[in-house]
């Protein structure tokens, strides 16, 4: 593990994220959330970190690996069709990871969701977090509206399956 990035998680302020996410960034976030969800029977998650936890640093856990464990902690892959999708962001490391369940993954390439993740990438750069945030999770419901629309789901209301809220780490 390198120097620079263990004082980076160090000393990441959790005050800092909470700014950036705002309780209204977080009420638009979630409305973006249940209208991505309206066009199609996917669910959207998004996870906002502050940094790793000390073990994790040590280990060089990489913010790929720490996604999947918030995935299954936030029991993203708990849809009925499989198609539930993170949006995990580590912002110590400024990084972007999507993780998508089987069904989503089978269905949408991973050039398509490293392109949602340099879309979020480059709105947080550029410090319009809420925007970002709000583009990825317009740009996954496009996604997912387009492999599971709503008006695809035979025979079933869709349901919302799980918290639209983001959740900040």
């Amino acid at each position: 593990m390198g120097a620079g990035r263990f004082l980076k998680h160090v000393f990441a302020p959790p005050a800092l994220t909470r700014r950036r996410f705002s309780p209204e960034s977080e009420r638009d976030i979630a409305s973006a959330i249940a209208a991505a969800e309206q066009r199609s029977s996917g669910e959207i998650r998004l996870a906002v970190e502050t940094a790793l936890s000390l073990r994790d640093l040590w280990s060089g856990k990489p913010p790929r690996e720490r996604a999947a464990e918030v995935f299954a902690q936030l029991r993203v892959w708990d849809t009925e069709l499989r198609n539930g999708v993170l949006i995990y962001v580590l912002m110590a490391d400024r990084d972007v990871e999507i993780v998508a369940d089987r069904g989503a993954a089978a269905r949408i390439s991973l050039t398509e969701w490293e392109s949602v993740c340099r879309l979020i990438e480059g709105h947080f750069q550029a410090g319009r977090f809420r925007e970002g945030a709000v583009a990825g999770v317009d740009e996954v419901g496009r996604l997912l509206e387009r492999e599971f629309s709503a008006s695809r789901v035979h025979g079933k209301p869709d349901r919302d399956e799980l918290p639209n809220q983001p959740t900040l780490l």
